[in-house]
């Protein structure tokens, strides 16, 4: 019998119990062990009893009392925070931002460094990891997962980086590095991806089960979330909509030799900057011209207009093929844009194409790729410890 099998419907009755009890204690805060009865559907009785099962285990601990009426005040029970942490990372082309969290979801650390005078990304990752696990105050080996969002292709079979436009020296072979550096379990996750899951946990697309993200900012990419689950594709391309090819822009016929892509071309921060310059807005960056553009009112129209038409060439050809019902547009121009982008969108998308997805900016403005970092590895560790707290 395999050893990760719970032989025997007691046991994994337990175990249920277990894993429904520490996830109301995690949404709902502190509970006495009579609360957790009649949430669970427990007796008393059971109810006390995996209590003291979880206290053991050191998943929760007593942190209080509630007063009551007759007898003792009741114990109050919590998740100890402490029992797992986990680190994420928002790797860039000239930065690296890492995040420590508790197993209950509390950001308790974070550090921030360049990438611009080194050349060892194993060097670079080891140093963010342990500095946020460290401004955290809490050891390197309770951390149970890493998850590093990076830009470019992520093989789905190996979990390696196998193409980064913007970071030639991250290559595969690094996971096993990092691994080996680190003795815990690194995940890569495209940058992109991890956007759309922080939008589904708290931010435009919550409840949706359906839904795309258009990244627009220094590139172009997308996230295609199905039935609650990001999609890769069979080489992890799937959302590389830069290489999407367009009108009115060339088309590279040679990746490799770092041409910039048709779509990337039309659409990426560099195309909006010198869109905004032709009408008049010489900012310093393309979201800066477009945020400019959209205080302008009805002068600033015709680049937003522009900006609008060009963008709902890479979402309808997404929309016609997924047919999703929202279209989240986040980046840096994206998230610029706001609502009188998105609507220009919609509009666009809607007037040349049969399918008519709702266009919505993002509902999240600060860093949306290390909150989604955070939470996979958070999903990660709490199904591994929350399903074996019965040995």
């Amino acid at each position: 019998m395999s050893a990760t099998r719970l032989p025997g419907t007691p046991r994994l009755l337990r175990a249920l119990n277990d894993r429904a009890a520490l996830e109301l204690l995690l949404e709902r805060g502190p509970l006495t062990r009579a609360r957790l009865g009649e949430l669970t559907g427990l007796s008393k009785v059971t109810a006390s009893q995996l209590v003291e099962r979880l206290e053991e285990r050191g998943l929760v601990a007593r942190v209080g009392e509630q007063a009551g009426g007759r007898g003792p005040n009741a114990q109050l029970y919590a998740v100890r925070p402490g029992s797992a942490h986990v680190v994420g990372v928002d790797v860039g082309a000239d930065r690296v931002v890492a995040a420590c969290a508790d197993i209950t979801g509390a950001v308790i650390g974070r550090v921030e460094q360049s990438t611009q005078d080194t050349d060892d990304p194993v060097g670079v990752v080891h140093n963010a990891v342990v500095r946020a696990a460290s401004s955290a105050g809490a050891q390197l080996s309770s951390v149970r997962r890493i998850v590093l969002g990076t830009p470019g292709l992520v093989d789905p079979g190996t979990g390696d980086i196998t193409f980064a436009f913007n970071l030639p020296r991250w290559h595969t072979g690094l996971l096993a590095a990092l691994r080996d550096d680190l003795h815990t379990p690194v995940v890569f996750e495209n940058d992109v991806n991890l956007a759309a899951v922080a939008e589904a946990q708290s931010g435009a697309a919550q409840g949706l089960t359906d839904f795309v993200l258009v990244w627009v900012g220094a590139g172009v990419g997308l996230a295609i979330v199905l039935g609650n689950r990001l999609h890769h594709g069979s080489s992890g391309a799937a959302g590389e909509i830069g290489y999407l090819p367009v009108p009115g822009a060339p088309i590279p016929r040679d990746v490799s030799r770092r041409a910039k892509p048709a779509f990337q071309q039309l659409i990426g921060a560099d195309a909006v900057r010198d869109l905004a310059r032709a009408h008049g807005y010489p900012d310093d960056s393309g979201a800066a011209a477009v945020r400019a553009a959209v205080a302008d009112g009805t002068a600033g129209g015709p680049m937003l207009d522009e900006v609008a038409r060009r963008l709902a060439l890479g979402v309808a050809s997404t929309c016609v093929v997924l047919d999703p019902p929202l279209v989240v547009l986040a980046g840096e121009v994206g998230q610029a844009g706001g609502a009188a982008l998105a609507e220009r969108v919609q509009h666009e998308v809607a007037a040349i194409t049969l399918v008519r997805p709702r266009v919505v900016p993002t509902g999240l403005t600060e860093e949306p790729i290390l909150r989604g970092a955070l939470r996979t590895a958070l999903d990660a560790v709490r199904d591994e410890v929350f399903g074996s707290t019965v040995g």
